[in-house]
């Protein structure tokens, strides 16, 4: 998807005595003009924040294939080596080749005179029209400038600018990073400002460039800050505006993607646990310390009942111990993987006063909230480094945000209140059922028009991009449609099974295809409605993953409708239940 940005000016940072005001150049291509200008009361908080946020963009935990010159080097001595000897040891074949080679080329020579002659004029021409283009090499040297800085200077390489939103309450800071598997929002209240100005609501990308960057590490607790959105853009020194920046920027479809199915993920439920600085910087510490050389490379979470957290690193097999106390009624753990991408919060570590940890379950995203006060920092990673948030699990169906809903009257609500509760919108739309109003949010998220507030648990109004997004990166997908058409097979044959670990087995059986063959699915969901366990017969699943990182249809479509028996009561345990029982419990 290409985006073009226009910006009045570039984003800078002046300072005059001790009061220093960091201009940020919005995008003026958006049809909200937003604007806002206030004194920060914490200067080196936000300081630090910003520069995490910038370091979340630029990381990219991807492999990178390595040059060798040696090998290359090596290769040459070794051909003109070989050349050498085979002159030396078969002159006589070498003699008898090229005779033949002669006669060929002289046999050539003669059809082809008149090929020749007609190249030679086009090259001539070619030459002439050479001469007066100016174009003819902009692309390549473009390209080879841009990987130059890439490869001398990740830090430098800042190409998706952040996306900005004015609230009612607060303004949010969000960005993706290049590898595409850790999202970053960070949240500052109104109660962080002095306002100097009405703000005007809306989102923007603002142009903020690694100057600015510079600029904001210089940033000491003596000086005054004061934040400035400003859309007719900053002067330079001379009193004069320069003249209009404009970004020409091709979005990866995945980029896109993935930011959307950020929000689905955060609105799932999990099991969310309080660390202390010091619990994460005692993590950070041993990341730091220790670089692992072999697999297995992950960290292993041990949450026992009213016990401390306890971690697992691998392949060490270091514990450490967590002044944290696990207040979950069923002991578990949970697998990281990806861990060094943690080493992000470092930098908020001494400026925090927790950080709270969300998990979704074995394969799926971690979320961690720093809070600061009147700033809270959520970053958000995919299963894996490797993995990024639309690889695998579509989170937008585990959610229930399938189909489009009642998209319009949705849109028209958040347009107009800007922050709802899930509650708060379904009492809002009147005579409309749950499951529609939940998918047209899943349709605003998936169109880049809101997203989800972990913090508040709130949908927030916002456009990702200054254009519409192209039908094709929002339509209903394949998978979607499959497990919509499970869905009405789903009951068929559903039944579900109340162990003494209280958890919940759901199974069912789907006849389809021509032959009618069955597929058996099963899910074992825990109280905290987490999945534990999960199996398929189906061919896709057995040739993925086999789990819930990378799903199928019918896995899907079975947890989809077994989420809503999860509030079932006095089930006797291992007594198999079938659909017709379960719907006599209900009404």
């Amino acid at each position: 998807m290409k985006v073009n940005y226009k910006y009045a000016s570039p984003s800078q940072c002046t300072q005059v005595n001790d009061k220093t005001t960091l201009g940020l150049s919005p995008d003026l291509s958006r049809d909200e003009k937003v604007s806002f200008s206030g004194k920060l009361k914490h200067p080196l908080l936000f300081r630090d924040a910003m520069l995490m946020l910038r370091d979340i963009v630029i990381s990219d935990m991807s492999k990178k294939t390595k040059e060798r010159p040696e090998y290359f080097a090596w290769l040459e001595q070794e051909i003109e080596r070989r050349i050498k000897a085979h002159k030396e040891y078969v002159p006589n074949v070498r003699e008898t080749l090229q005779k033949k080679i002669d006669v060929c080329d002289s046999e050539l020579l003669l059809k082809n005179n008149e090929i020749k002659r007609l190249l030679e004029i086009q090259k001539n021409l070619q030459r002439q029209i050479d001469q007066y283009d100016a174009w003819k090499d902009y692309y390549k040297i473009e390209r080879d400038f841009w990987k130059f800085i890439r490869d001398r200077d990740y830090s430098l390489w800042f190409v998706l600018d952040p996306v900005i939103t004015v609230h009612k309450d607060q303004v949010s800071f969000e960005a993706f990073s290049i590898d595409e598997s850790t999202y970053g929002c960070l949240s500052v209240a109104m109660d962080e400002f002095d306002l100097l100005q009405t703000p005007k609501l809306g989102t923007t990308n603002i142009d903020f460039s690694a100057k600015l960057e510079k600029e904001m590490q210089r940033f000491r607790s003596y000086t005054d800050v004061t934040l400035s959105i400003n859309p007719e853009g900053f002067v330079i020194d001379n009193d004069i505006v320069p003249e209009y920046v404009e970004k020409k920027i091709d979005l990866p479809e995945t980029w896109i993607k993935g930011f959307n199915q950020v929000s689905s993920a955060a609105a799932l439920t999990g099991i969310e646990i309080e660390l202390t600085p010091s619990d994460m910087y005692d993590i950070c510490a041993f990341l730091r310390k220790h670089k692992e050389k072999k697999s297995p490379r992950y960290m292993k979470w041990i949450l026992e009942p009213k016990k401390r957290v306890k971690i697992v690193f691998e392949p060490f097999g270091t514990v450490l111990t967590l002044n944290a106390v696990y207040n979950g009624s069923q002991k578990r753990e949970e697998k990281i993987w990806g861990r060094r991408r943690w080493l992000v919060v470092e930098k908020l570590i001494p400026l925090s006063k927790a950080f709270h940890i969300r998990f979704l379950g074995f394969g799926m995203p971690q979320f961690i909230r720093a809070d600061m006060g009147t700033m809270q920092m959520t970053v958000g990673f995919s299963s894996w480094s490797s993995n990024d948030w639309v690889k695998g699990t579509a989170f937008n169906i585990m959610a229930g945000f399938t189909g489009k809903g009642n998209y319009n009257d949705v849109y028209k609500l958040l347009k107009k209140e800007r922050c709802l509760s899930m509650d708060e919108i379904f009492d809002n739309i009147k005579d409309t059922k749950d499951d529609k109003i939940k998918a047209g949010i899943g349709m605003l998220f998936r169109r880049g028009e809101g997203y989800f507030d972990i913090v508040k648990n709130k949908v927030r109004f916002r456009h990702l991009c200054n254009t519409p997004i192209p039908k094709e990166l929002y339509e209903i997908t394949d998978i979607e449609s499959e497990v919509q058409k499970y869905s009405t097979l789903t009951f068929d044959n559903m039944k579900v099974k109340y162990t003494p670990q209280k958890e919940f087995i759901f199974s069912t059986t789907y006849n389809e295809g021509r032959w009618q063959q069955s597929n058996v699915t099963e899910i074992v969901i825990d109280q905290d409605g987490q999945i534990t366990k999960l199996n398929c017969s189906c061919q896709k699943f057995k040739r993925g993953e086999r789990n819930i990182s990378e799903p199928c249809a019918h896995i899907l479509a079975l947890y989809v409708a077994s989420f809503k028996l999860l509030r079932l009561k006095d089930l006797e345990y291992d007594k198999e239940y079938k659909i017709n029982d379960i719907m006599e419990m209900l009404l």
